[in-house]
């Protein structure tokens, strides 16, 4: 059974940092795209970054410049790095991959990020 098991989450004050972690595990093929999302209640969820095997990035303006989307491909594992985070950031995240030979896309259970004024 395939699992996205993330962590990281927490919370912090603002312009601090916090790294959230996506660990795949019940599967033998590699993660071929990762993302991560966040949602608000009330509120649809965002797409914030992705990356692809490859490297390529994309990212939400909001975060840009603040928020670095890695992975490594040997671990099975993506993160996502938060640097001057803002009251605006407080969300889940919720890390999205999809594998080689699937086009299914698999979620993560979501982790709190909480940041305090």
């Amino acid at each position: 059974q395939v699992q996205l098991v993330e962590s990281g989450g927490g919370l912090v004050e603002a312009g601090g940092s916090l790294r959230l972690s996506c660990a795949a595990s019940g599967t033998r093929f590699s993660i071929n795209s990762i993302a991560w999302y966040r949602q608000v209640p009330g509120k649809q969820r965002e797409l914030v970054a992705s990356i692809t095997r490859g490297g390529n990035t994309i990212y939400v303006d909001s975060v840009k410049g603040r928020f670095t989307i890695s992975r490594d491909n040997a671990k099975n594992t993506g993160y996502l790095q938060m640097s001057s985070l803002e009251p605006e950031d407080t969300a889940v995240y919720y890390c999205a991959a999809i594998f080689y030979g699937s086009d299914r896309n698999y979620w993560g259970q979501g982790t709190q990020v909480t940041v305090s004024i």
